[in-house]
């Protein structure tokens, strides 16, 4: 298999506190998406980095852990994680991100609760294996029934 790589791209003009940046990704999904200070560390609206790195988790762990599942014996009909980055501030200044949490739902049929949330345990993607170099990762699960039905 060939060795994979994905792109993006950020720019930032000025100070920390003044200034102000875009983000823009190989796909184009992002192309010149703003971020700043006031976004990160206050609650403008707007993006920023914390943010972009809970939702590939949320988006690498879900894909992952349906595919767990299948290798399992089960067909989920739909999973939802939430991440959820939480960042203290660190000694002499600014702040660390201390951990993530996953919050993980999902619609499976045929599952018990303790065999989800065992499996749950057991995703890994490359995302996670990044980030468990010295963050500690919390997953919460669980099973709601129809959580996701469309009737």
């Amino acid at each position: 298999m060939a060795e994979i790589t994905r792109t993006s791209q950020a720019q930032w003009s000025g100070d920390l506190r003044n200034g102000n940046g875009q983000i823009v990704t190989e796909s184009g999904v992002l192309n010149g998406t703003p971020y700043s200070y006031a976004t990160r560390f206050e609650e403008k609206p707007g993006t920023n980095p914390e943010e972009l790195i809970a939702a590939a988790h949320a988006a690498c762990y879900t894909m992952a852990f349906s595919g767990l599942l299948k290798k399992n014996g089960y067909e989920p009909r739909a999973l939802s994680t939430r991440a959820v980055i939480v960042m203290e501030p660190k000694e002499g200044g600014g702040y660390k991100i201390a951990r993530m949490q996953l919050d993980v739902l999902g619609d499976i049929p045929n599952i018990d609760e303790a065999t989800f949330q065992k499996l749950a345990q057991e995703v890994e993607c490359p995302v996670s294996t990044l980030l468990k170099n010295g963050l500690k990762i919390e997953i919460e699960s669980g099973l709601l029934e129809h959580a996701f039905s469309t009737t």
